[in-house]
């Protein structure tokens, strides 16, 4: 598991090394658990405060090609 950004002291953004297709990220910290999209940045599993989800897409938008680069080596 790759923690790749921290924020609002709680939250952080892990690549999973061993998890499963599609390309996804997991916002997890402060009893939650969401998984979004790496291609849409949508919210595909599980519920976070509207603000929390904003700014986690907010960071995965601002750095989506490296961490789509990430995912691909680990699922060549």
């Amino acid at each position: 598991m790759s923690t790749k950004y921290r924020f609002r002291d709680k939250y952080r953004i892990q690549l999973r090394e061993k998890d499963h297709p599609p390309p996804h990220v997991h916002l997890t910290g402060g009893g939650v658990d969401v998984m979004l999209s790496l291609e849409t940045l949508e919210v595909m599993t599980g519920k976070a405060p509207s603000l929390i989800i904003k700014e986690a897409q907010a960071w995965v938008a601002a750095h989506q090609t490296q961490l789509l680069e990430d995912w691909k080596r680990c699922y060549p």
